[in-house]
């Protein structure tokens, strides 16, 4: 890496670490990247008192059965000597006052982890007179002007400060939603990366113009996009690395052939409620066990560094920009079809208790015999 070494924070019990690797062998640089967000469709259903419940389900991921939001994914990281990047959205602080976003981004800064920025445009349409753009709304930041956006930029960029955290350089548009002048206005206020091209996601929202075989950062329009990791899985076909797109097991692999193919970093992505049913409303024990066993088996994994956008940015490879991909295996991705399956009938769907506790069953059966 031209950018120098990421900061790792692997260290085991004993404060030494787990991911050395030799003097003349820079380690791959993994960011693991957690989009932390209220939920704009939330308080549009529930109304604009609904703050505290938004952040009770949205960034603590509180239920019956206990949290597994932020504060439990932090717990996790630093167990396991990992560091991760958040990009907070600060858009709620339209309705709530910055405070509401001073209290997504206080604990992840005092736990020492990185805060980057994040952007939901969807919150416009609940802001009324707050909107900085008079009667313009719209999903997905690339609706908007140049000119707009910057301003929109410029106020989240404001805001995400102003609850605490160090000025921001880099960047992911809510829903990818991003194109080329998305890039050019983070440029002018000194964003030197984005991270909203994900060549692996089929139904983005992203018109950045790059190819889909763009994998390795690259400079474009002023800044340095860095793609979300991506596999192949099966001819012509793609899948993002995201925790509930792929299975631990595809995840590892992922990272080691990026770092066994001296590939300088892998992007992969999660959120703050990430580890909860489609509705909230209940912890998926299948998505919760994927994520305590890939980051256990990360901080075991050796030559990989986690790292923050703050003190080691990605930087630019040399030569071309596509990265080769972890090739298709068949196995792999039938576990993982198996398993969504599972997940998929257990916690968006309709089923017994019974046919409940027996796929629950299945399923980790199936887990432990491939570890």
């Amino acid at each position: 890496m031209d950018g120098g070494h990421p900061s790792t924070r692997a260290l085991n019990a004993s404060g030494q670490s787990n991911l050395a690797c030799s003097k003349d062998e820079a380690p791959t640089a993994i960011y693991l990247t957690i989009d932390t967000e209220y939920e704009s469709g939330f308080t549009a259903k529930h109304g604009l008192d609904s703050r505290e419940a938004n952040f009770r389900r949205s960034i603590l991921g509180e239920t019956e059965d206990g949290a597994v939001g932020i504060a439990y994914q932090l717990d996790k990281f630093d167990r396991h000597g990992l560091k991760a990047v958040f990009f907070v959205d600060p858009m709620p602080a339209l309705l709530w006052g910055v405070e509401a976003v001073s209290d997504v981004v206080g604990p992840i800064i005092s736990r020492g982890h990185d805060v980057q920025l994040h952007l939901h445009t969807e919150w416009l349409a609940l802001a009324g007179a707050a909107n900085p753009l008079g009667e313009r709304v719209g999903d997905n930041l690339k609706q908007f002007s140049l000119e707009e956006q910057c301003a929109l930029i410029e106020y989240a960029r404001k805001m995400l400060i102003a609850a605490g955290a160090p000025p921001p350089v880099a960047f992911r548009a809510g829903n990818y939603g991003a194109n080329d002048d998305t890039l050019r206005a983070l440029a002018e206020f000194g964003i030197t990366h984005d991270t909203s091209f994900s060549p692996g996601f089929d139904d983005c929202a992203c018109d950045i113009s790059l190819g889909p075989d763009c994998h390795a950062p690259i400079r474009h329009c002023g800044v340095v996009e860095v793609p979300v990791g991506c596999i192949a899985d099966g001819v012509n076909r793609t899948r993002h690395a995201q925790l509930t797109a792929l299975s631990k097991h595809e995840l590892l692999a992922a990272i080691r052939h990026a770092r066994d193919s001296e590939i300088s970093s892998f992007t992969i992505v999660s959120h703050s409620f990430e580890l909860l049913s489609r509705d909230r409303s209940e912890i998926n024990r299948i998505l919760k066990r994927r994520f305590d066993r890939f980051c256990a088996a990360l901080g075991r994994t050796r030559n990989v560094e986690t790292a923050a956008y703050s003190e080691s940015p990605p930087s630019v490879a040399s030569g071309s920009a596509e990265a080769e991909m972890l090739p298709p295996n068949k196995v792999r991705t039938s576990l993982r079809m198996a398993e969504q399956s599972v997940s998929n009938l257990l916690y968006e769907g309709k089923k017994s208790a019974a046919v409940a506790t027996g796929l629950v069953a299945a399923a980790a059966t199936a887990a432990v015999a491939i570890d």
